[in-house]
C-alpha cells in the first residue's frame, strides 16, 4: 500500500508493521484525507501491534491532524490495538501534536529521536 505524490509519500512496510510518512502533507479537508485514512484503517485489519513513524513527515496541517485524531479514536474503540507513533523532537508540529493524541488513547506510546 501506497499513497505518493510529488509533496508526500505514505507507505506500509508490513515486514515491520510500519505506516510511514514523508513530505509536507497539507490536503484541503478531510475528504482528501480520505485515502490516507482507509490505509491505516486496512492496516489496523492486518495487525493489532503496529508503528506509525512521522519522523520525515515535515509538515502536516490542521485538517491532518484532526484525521489523525480521528483515527486515534478509532483505534481506542476497537480496544486491542497496540500503536507506536515515532516522532522527531526537531519538528515542533510533531512535539506537540503527538502528545495530544496521547491524551486521545493514553495507551498509545510515542517515541522521539
Amino acid at each position: 500500500m501506497e499513497i505518493k505524490t510529488d509533496d508526500y509519500q505514505i507507505w506500509h512496510n508490513p515486514e515491520t508493521s510500519t505506516v510511514f510518512f514523508r513530505g509536507f502533507l497539507r490536503l484541503a479537508g478531510m475528504e482528501e484525507y480520505r485515502p490516507v485514512m482507509e490505509l491505516l484503517m486496512n492496516v489496523i485489519e492486518e495487525t493489532p501491534n503496529f508503528t506509525i513513524n512521522l519522523r520525515e513527515l515535515e509538515f502536516l496541517n490542521s485538517s491532518g491532524i484532526s484525521m489523525l485524531s480521528m483515527f486515534v479514536i478509532k483505534v481506542r474503540e476497537k480496544g486491542n490495538v497496540n500503536l507506536v507513533l515515532r516522532g522527531s523532537d526537531k519538528i515542533l508540529w510533531q512535539t506537540k501534536s503527538l502528545k495530544n493524541l496521547q491524551r486521545l488513547m493514553p495507551g498509545i506510546k510515542l517515541e522521539f529521536s
